[in-house]
């Protein structure tokens, strides 16, 4: 490189995923901008074929493109294999494992513990904080599960088997009235204030037909990263369905601070407003009225448990991107055992490509092939849940027996 010209300045080399590939990118354009600096992009062949074609046939003087060799089949990969949007999840560093006491057809991912467990060693501050309490519960007189004895049978069978203690299905624990009258509205909203109100909620979903809205909400506590919050949002466009929001900001922010504009596609909310295709609904939303509301068809969900329940007990069907805890078992369940979800993809540093979010929403929202037998299961799931919690005079469902059994056996011990 003879010249000031050809030198370069800066070697970039990003993780191989768009949603890394992209903001290096824009990285590059803000430091050649700013400095001069001549910047080279290194990575595979594919990859680097990917960041051209979002130059639309328009090179950036001092950006440069490196391409590194790389054979996805001599690392034990399908051909043409340069990316995580193209490599599924149980193929990354290739690490399945059996657990104690389940068959061996239910294989667990490393990528579906949470980090505190796949750091644990036993003497470290949350396996030492954790152990007594598993230990205590052990101990314990029995177990209440809010859960239904119809849809886990396989699950409480093993726990039952594993802890030699009663345990009682109880669930689910949603307000009566929702389980008895779906379509009703204006219920409790758990003391906090939504950004949108219930009634405007309603009324946008009202403007839309049955089954056609897709709900999207990450859970009280949970965000995306930023660059999966473009893609989600630019996904969700492609893919023209109407959709309600619950929006937060993303990682790295305070999730109580004013949402702001530049987290989303320019022109996102208005373009979503003006063609009625999206409602954004800034930190909290009234759930269980959107998803009793005959216009919605799927929930993208952090799986977590309430929002798995209350999904269930309306018979509407998930996208799952578990993100913490317990969520990406909750997310194995509904997908393996249960039928009624498809993992998008799961963890908070997982990335999304547009396009998959697409795909993804098109095939659960479909109304023929795997969204049609989706929305079956679920409507099975959702009348297990109805008759476990039926009380009508001497009919009892099995929740209310199990609560049932459960006061009886605590009265006879105290005598």
């Amino acid at each position: 490189m003879g010249s000031s010209n050809d030198y370069i300045h800066i070697v970039m080399v990003p993780f191989m995923a768009h949603g890394h590939l992209i903001p290096f990118l824009a990285l590059a354009k803000q430091i050649h901008h700013q400095t001069g600096f001549n910047i080279a992009i290194a990575n595979t062949p594919l990859n680097i074929q990917y960041l051209r074609s979002t130059l639309r046939g328009n090179p950036i003087p001092g950006i440069h493109f490196l391409q590194l060799q790389f054979n996805s089949s001599d690392h034990g990969l399908p051909p043409n294999t340069e990316n995580t949007e193209n490599l599924s999840l149980d193929l990354i560093d290739n690490a399945e494992f059996n657990v104690p006491g389940f068959p061996d057809r239910c294989k667990f991912h490393v990528s579906q513990l949470h980090d505190f467990l796949r750091k644990a060693d036993g003497t470290d501050l949350w396996s030492k904080f954790m152990q007594p309490q598993i230990l205590s519960s052990l101990k314990s007189f029995g177990w209440l599960c809010n859960t239904v004895e119809e849809i886990e049978p396989y699950g409480l069978d093993l726990l039952r088997k594993y802890i030699k203690s009663p345990v009682w299905s109880i669930g689910p624990l949603l307000p009566k009235s929702w389980l008895i009258n779906s379509s009703a509205s204006g219920r409790q909203h758990a003391g906090k204030e939504p950004g949108t109100s219930p009634e405007k909620c309603v009324q946008w979903l009202d403007m839309h037909s049955d089954d056609s809205v897709l709900y999207i909400s990450f859970g009280s506590q949970n965000t995306i990263s930023p660059s999966n919050m473009m893609e989600l949002a630019t996904g969700l466009e492609k893919a023209g369905k109407p959709f309600a929001w619950v929006i937060r900001p993303p990682l790295g922010f305070d999730l109580k601070a004013e949402f702001k504009p530049e987290w989303l596609p320019e022109g996102f909310e208005d373009r979503m407003s003006r063609n009625n295709q999206g409602l954004l609904v800034k930190n909290w939303a009234p759930q269980l009225e959107i998803l009793s509301h005959r216009s919605t068809g799927a929930f993208l969900s952090h799986c977590g448990w309430n929002s798995t329940m209350e999904s269930l007990s309306q018979g509407v069907k998930i996208i799952g991107w578990p993100l913490v805890a317990e969520q990406a078992y909750n997310s194995k369940m509904l997908v393996e055992e249960m039928g009624v979800a498809v993992e998008l993809t799961r963890g908070v540093r997982s990335s999304i490509s547009s396009d998959k979010v697409k795909e993804v929403i098109e095939m659960v929202m479909g109304k023929e092939g795997k969204g049609r037998d989706m929305k079956r299961k679920a409507q099975e799931i959702a009348e297990h849940i109805m008759a476990a919690v039926k009380d009508e005079g001497n009919e009892k469902g099995s929740s209310i027996k199990a609560l049932d059994d459960f006061v009886s056996t605590i009265t006879t011990a105290r005598k």
